[in-house]
């Protein structure tokens, strides 16, 4: 039975828990995770680069000589490819880079990346998460008691804070989601995923 340490805002264990094994203890499907990591940064690809052809380009509606009698190669417009401002031949055009992928795959890619995370230990759990002040330097104290300061940790929380946003928002190592919102890039992404005791009862409602 997979379990996860939970500790206190000190740094503190003060108790464990049972992670759910459907989630966090199946054997990693490494072919459907691998799919998954493509789509996510396939997703992020914008796909607007584009140049134009040279039936796009500006200018060039005159043949700019005869066909015959001037000593020079036959030219049917001063845009074509092999001219100086022409168009371009087999350049990028806008386009969709987005792949798909069924819930099913989804669903084994998701939870692969979970087991992952706990076969290396990486699952940290907060009894709670609650800042008296929006100061990034009482997060990094908490940081500091859970030794994770230098690391890059998936925060997990059911409900997003004004004083929790604003403490995480300006450090660079730390990504705050909510338990519906965790994608198979942000798990692989972080060192650790630390969650409230909320948070991941949450992450097991989505996944059941």
């Amino acid at each position: 039975m997979k379990k996860a340490d939970i500790f206190n805002l000190k740094g503190e264990k003060i108790n464990d828990i049972k992670l759910n094994e459907n989630i966090f203890g199946i054997d990693p499907n490494d072919k459907v995770l691998h799919d998954a990591i493509i789509l996510g940064y396939a997703s992020l690809r914008q796909g607007t680069h584009s140049t134009k052809t040279r039936s796009e380009v500006r200018g060039g509606g005159r043949k700019p000589w005869r066909q015959k009698g001037t000593g020079h190669a036959r030219q049917g417009s001063i845009r074509a490819v092999q001219w100086v401002g022409g168009g371009r031949y087999g350049t990028p055009v806008p386009r969709d880079y987005s792949k798909k992928m069924n819930r099913k795959e989804r669903q084994i890619a998701i939870r692969s990346a979970y087991s992952y995370k706990a076969k290396e230990n990486a699952i940290m759990v907060l009894e709670d998460l609650v800042l008296k002040t929006p100061k990034t330097k009482d997060f990094i104290t908490i940081l500091d008691s859970l030794k994770l300061t230098d690391k890059k940790v998936l925060l997990v929380v059911k409900e997003l804070d004004e004083n929790v946003i604003l403490a995480t928002r300006n450090l660079n190592n730390i990504l705050l989601v909510k338990p519906e919102e965790i994608s198979v890039l942000d798990l692989i992404g972080a060192d650790y995923l630390v969650a409230t005791k909320d948070a991941l009862k949450k992450i097991e409602e989505v996944l059941a």
